[in-house]
């Protein structure tokens, strides 16, 4: 209910209240003059194509901005795909390396070696932190 007033709202504001003329054309009453009739109608025209050109570049912009984001979803696609096939044969030089026991000793090995180093990266900062700092 609320759409079709929010969508007469913003029809209205568009139209400025032309809507005679999709009922067949403005119509001035028998007092007015024929030629202020015809400048009348010139006028409502010239606010419609006007408002018809707008409208027209509007969605051509609405266009490129969707095909736009289009192609960049597209490309991000591809390379999500590739990415993915990168991870797995990644993964499966991990399941090859841990399947056999020596080399789960070495990895242990370098993983207590990586381990040890960030304690005593930090421990030596901490230390300096509050001999110097």
């Amino acid at each position: 209910m609320s759409y079709r007033r929010d969508h007469r709202a913003h029809r209205a504001a568009l139209f400025d209240n032309y809507d005679s003329i999709e009922e067949g054309g403005i119509r001035a009453s028998s007092s007015y003059p024929q030629e202020l009739d015809e400048r009348d109608n010139d006028k409502a025209v010239d606010s419609l194509e006007d408002r018809v050109s707008f409208l027209k570049k509007l969605t051509g912009d609405i266009h490129e901005e969707v095909e736009t984001h289009n192609r960049i979803l597209d490309r991000m696609g591809n390379e999500m795909d590739s990415s993915r096939g990168i991870m797995s044969g990644t993964m499966d030089r991990f399941k090859m390396v841990f399947d056999k026991k020596s080399n789960r000793k070495v990895c242990k090995l370098v993983g207590y070696f990586v381990l040890s180093f960030f304690v005593m990266y930090y421990l030596f900062r901490f230390l300096m932190y509050f001999m110097y700092g």
